[in-house]
């Protein structure tokens, strides 16, 4: 089997599903469980259910997200790991910040939110957030996996310059042909010194990728595009962390 040299061009994290993301160097991942901290908390759109205690998937229908809330990407957030302090910058200036760790400052952001989202909101915002718990689009813990490659092909198809992050993948990938990463699955990758992933499954597009992330303007038309160029309306790979290690920009995907 012939090796194609790949490697990590950048690895991003969510903190908070729907809200901007945080670029990274370097991350550890371990057995099981997503990019730490990703889509750990979530902004609830009116009661969903969710108990801290005993914690579960749940639709992205019911939290704030880019796929019907896309004034989202207007926004810049910021979630500091030791201080448990989130930032939001609106507009260039800083709207808003608080500590999630604490009553008063989880409801200094939802009563932020409860103004943003105002017209969007099906009651009051609520910040979800249990340990170890990730706010995924998927039941499973997983890592997201973007072939820059492809978002290349899906700019042709397009006839417009596409960002990746309209994707909001973990992992960006440079090296492998468009669509190899739809090869992968079912096989595993060994990137950095010791971590490997199981490529589980395509990733299915929604509405969100048609958000500018800069932006927040709803300016194309990414799935029903890839579904008449391409036949799918998919971009991507999950990837499950088979062993743990850590990983950077730069390192190498190794195909089994």
């Amino acid at each position: 089997m012939t090796q194609i040299n790949a490697s990590i061009h950048a690895i991003y994290r969510y903190p908070v599903k729907g809200l901007s993301p945080e670029s990274l160097d370097e991350t550890r991942l371990e057995t099981g469980q997503t990019l730490p901290a990703d889509r750990a908390y979530a902004i609830e759109n009116g009661p969903s259910g969710f108990d801290p205690a005993a914690p579960a998937y749940f639709p992205k229908q019911r939290f704030l997200m880019l796929m019907k809330n896309e004034r989202l990407a207007r926004l810049d957030t910021h979630y500091d790991d030791a201080s448990r302090v989130l930032t939001i910058h609106a507009d260039s200036q800083e709207a808003v910040r608080g500590n999630l760790a604490t009553a008063d400052g989880r409801k200094t952001i939802e009563d932020f939110f409860a103004i943003f989202c105002a017209d969007e909101l099906r009651g009051p915002p609520k910040l979800l957030q249990s340990a170890g718990h990730s706010f995924s689009d998927v039941a499973a813990k997983v890592v997201s996996i973007i072939n820059l490659a492809s978002v290349a092909a899906v700019e042709t198809a397009v006839g417009a310059a596409v960002h990746p992050l309209r994707f909001r993948a973990n992992l960006y990938v440079a090296g492998w042909p468009a669509w190899h990463e739809f090869d992968l699955v079912g096989r595993e990758l060994a990137i950095g010194p010791s971590a490997r992933l199981r490529i589980t499954k395509r990733i299915v597009r929604c509405a969100a990728t048609n958000v500018d992330p800069d932006t927040g303007i709803r300016d194309l038309a990414i799935p029903p595009t890839l579904m008449q160029t391409f036949g799918h309306m998919d971009c991507g790979v999950y990837g499950q962390v088979v062993t743990a290690g850590p990983v950077a920009i730069g390192d190498e995907l190794v195909e089994d």
